[in-house]
């Protein structure tokens, strides 16, 4: 069998990697374990066991390992209930992995970070991995990211997606949404970085003075400003600023709230801040049309 399958699929452990940035509002790295790649782990050897034995079923073109299955490869583990591995046979004749799905009580980790949930699926032919559960984690000795849907990493659109109720936590900061997008790009090194992130429905960003609310935030990690719109609500204490648009630096814990988005003349509008005890709701604006996040994948 064609070992650089396998080692695609552990390599794709890399999700823990980029979905990592998205808990880090000042500054991103791949500093995980895992390979972001097929080459990094492809020359090491694959271990895998399981409890209950290991079955072949020809005519359906799976592997499967089942109880307390365990695949490894250099630094990296994958731990679940059953592994499938689904094969074809390749233009050269030989066998390849096109499928990885990860069943049951699933762990990916290295020595340094861990991530869980009911189940992981790797598409290897469009470089997508998806795990799903009802609480997803990621764990990191600076990071905990969380969602009660899916995270998702894309390979080929470089981009790290969180799914219901997601939650990242770093250095004292919240940040929740719908959904959360971490947009990356790769440094000279070959490492992935954040480059933008996106937050999409509910948006809150917590620190340990303040609480700004949206429909959605645009990050930029290089000048640690969110930009957000649509129903903007900035709360520190029991004042409150309401508005449509929002600029907060993450560095220097200045906020302004906006008339229009930053860049686009105001034409006049003003903005009106609103001081009070308690929130009541602001003022009303014109409804803001925000941005949608992309479309989930069906693992």
């Amino acid at each position: 069998m064609r070992g650089r399958g396998i080692a695609r699929a552990l390599a794709a452990g890399g999700l823990l990697a980029v979905v990592a940035v998205l808990a880090l509002p000042e500054q991103a790295s791949a500093a995980l374990g895992f390979g972001q790649g097929s080459g990094q782990n492809s020359d090491q050897p694959i271990s895998i066991d399981a409890e209950d034995g290991i079955e072949w079923q020809q005519a359906k073109q799976v592997y499967i390992a089942r109880g307390n299955a365990v695949a490894s490869q250099g630094g990296v583990t994958v731990r679940a209930d059953s592994l499938t591995a689904h094969y074809r046979t390749g233009k050269k004749g030989d066998t390849e992995i096109w499928r990885i799905v990860a069943d049951g009580n699933v762990k990916i980790s290295t020595d340094k970070e861990t991530a869980t949930g009911d189940k992981g699926v790797y598409d290897i032919d469009n470089g997508v991995l998806v795990m799903t559960g009802k609480i997803v984690r990621l764990d990191t000795p600076t990071e905990k990211i969380s969602a009660k849907q899916s995270l998702e990493y894309w390979d080929t659109k470089r981009i790290a997606v969180a799914r219901g109720n997601a939650l990242a936590i770093k250095d004292g900061r919240e940040l929740r949404a719908d959904v959360l997008t971490a947009h990356l790009k790769e440094t000279k090194r070959g490492a992935l970085e954040l480059a933008r992130m996106e937050a999409f429905g509910n948006v809150e960003v917590a620190t340990q003075n303040e609480v700004a609310r949206a429909e959605y935030g645009d990050y930029d990690p290089d000048t640690g400003i969110a930009n957000m719109a649509g129903s903007v609500k900035i709360s520190r204490g029991t004042s409150q600023l309401n508005g449509e648009f929002a600029e907060v630096n993450m560095k220097t814990g200045v906020s302004r709230l906006l008339a229009q988005p930053k860049g686009v003349p105001s034409g006049g509008k003003r903005v009106r801040g609103v001081m009070q005890p308690e929130s009541k709701g602001g003022p009303k604006g014109t409804k803001t049309a925000v941005p949608q996040p992309p479309a989930p994948v069906n693992p």
